[in-house]
């Protein structure tokens, strides 16, 4: 199983928050556009702590930009912000084709703001205040239908990941890996079959703030193919690589 590893860090810059996790479940990247700053603040800590990679929006505007020129796995969208009512944040990402599951923060007992939500294409709600556990499960479960792959143990052929778990067997056998090699198979299996560049895996694998080296994805990459079999991911030159 991997271990946990690494510390967390909070970096503010033109609105955005940026809360790094580096802890050993499979990397989820998630915009969260909230303005109260203690309740973001409490939200993407907890996210932080179940091992999601967070980018904070402080505001309407800020979040409209961020969702729509950067990937997301999914975003947590708070309806009732100031500068720009997030309902009109996610019809016009919608708009211009942006499809990432929308998970929208409510006023407890405001069936309006959850019907006007669903309405402009949000895929599910939670009522303020919710519980990060519910949150979570919510998620990843949104995150689960939209890649096609409703059930929680990822599998392909005799290789198995279950996020929530932590654990990886190859030919029902455990095998260990480390934090960041998990995060990169957990996304191939949820990108299966699916050309997968370079960039993309540094973004899902660290924050907008955090210095990248394209050069450890080849190690990690390499590592995995020694522990999964050769021919698990392949390399298309001047693409990137596909799993499965």
């Amino acid at each position: 199983m991997p271990t946990r590893a690494g510390t967390a860090s909070t970096i503010a810059i033109h609105g955005i928050v940026t809360i790094t996790s580096i802890t050993w479940e499979g990397v989820i990247r998630i915009l969260l556009v909230e303005d109260n700053p203690d309740l973001a603040r409490r939200l993407a800590e907890g996210l932080r702590g179940a091992g999601f990679v967070v980018e904070w929006a402080a505001d309407g505007q800020t979040g409209y930009a961020l969702g729509g020129s950067e990937n997301f796995d999914a975003v947590i969208l708070d309806l009732g912000l100031p500068d720009m009512k997030g309902v009109d944040v996610l019809k016009r990402w919608r708009q211009v084709g942006r499809e990432m599951p929308v998970l929208i923060l409510t006023a407890r007992g405001s069936w309006t703001e959850k019907v006007e939500g669903l309405n402009a294409g949000a895929d599910d709600y939670v009522t303020k205040p919710s519980h990060i556990q519910e949150i979570t499960a919510r998620l990843r479960a949104l995150i689960r239908r939209s890649a096609g792959k409703p059930m929680p143990t990822l599998v392909h052929n005799d290789i198995e990941l279950s996020p929530a778990s932590g654990t990886v067997t190859v030919g029902g056998n455990p095998i260990e890996l480390t934090a960041q090699e998990f995060r990169i198979l957990n996304y191939f299996m949820h990108q299966r079959g699916r050309v997968i560049s370079q960039s993309q895996l540094l973004d899902h694998l660290y924050s907008l703030e955090t210095e990248r080296d394209p050069n450890t994805i080849e190690v990690y990459v390499a590592r995995l193919r020694r522990k999964l079999g050769r021919d698990s991911i392949k390399t298309l030159r001047g693409l990137g690589y596909r799993f499965g």
